[in-house]
């Protein structure tokens, strides 16, 4: 019989993703307090949306930290990179992702 160490972020009495390393799940808890940020920010700019825009909405600036930061520092986009596979068929490169976590049911 194995043994095996599942680390779950629980937002609020449900469990959002199952990590199989302490280190992705508080990641992924730091980018859930981000998300929830920004959604109250959203949510008291007075802006006529609902509250599911403003989650969905916070959530994704949560996980584009890094041009959200460029653009606060230098009122311009960040340059697009390539992606890492563009030299991969699709097709190749549709088998050969990794799954790094699992939604918890």
């Amino acid at each position: 019989m194995a043994v095996e160490t599942k680390f779950v972020v629980v937002r609020k009495g449900e469990e959002k993703m199952t990590f199989a390393s302490k280190k992705e799940a508080d990641a992924y808890d730091r980018l859930l307090d981000m998300a929830e940020a920004f959604t109250d920010l959203l949510m008291q700019s007075g802006m006529p949306m609902d509250e599911t825009q403003a989650e969905d909405l916070g959530l994704y600036l949560a996980e584009q930290k890094v041009a959200v930061q460029h653009v606060l520092r230098t009122s311009k986009l960040p340059e697009l990179a390539p992606p890492p596979d563009a030299d991969i068929p699709e097709s190749e490169a549709a088998g050969s992702t990794k799954i790094r976590a699992v939604n918890a049911a």
